[in-house]
């Protein structure tokens, strides 16, 4: 992961890591899932050409026994997201939202 410095405005992306919901307390295991979620944040903004601003990064836990929300993508799956600030020209037309990427 590098650090770009542009003039040009920032957007954001997701990244995603899923895992056995049965460890969802094993703090050393969630972070390992964090670091699969941060790199696939970065590969994806990669692919686009963009570059991803280091320590912007924040993650989002969700073990579908224990959330309101209906998670159908990975129903039985541990889920971290991973979203993450880009940078580049154009990257300030790429913003996180919802599940997905835009």
């Amino acid at each position: 992961m590098r650090k770009i410095s542009t003039m040009n405005g920032t957007g954001t992306l997701f990244g995603w890591a899923f895992g056995d919901p049965a460890r969802s307390g094993d703090e050393s295991y969630v972070e390992e899932l964090r670091r699969e979620a941060l790199a696939n944040a970065s590969q994806d903004a990669k692919s686009r050409g963009f570059g991803v601003e280091e320590g912007t990064e924040s993650y989002t836990v969700i073990n579908p026994a224990d959330t309101l929300a209906d998670v159908h993508t990975a129903p039985d799956r541990l889920i971290v997201r991973c979203t993450v600030k880009l940078t580049g020209p154009g990257a300030e037309n790429i913003h996180a939202e919802g599940p997905m990427n835009g």
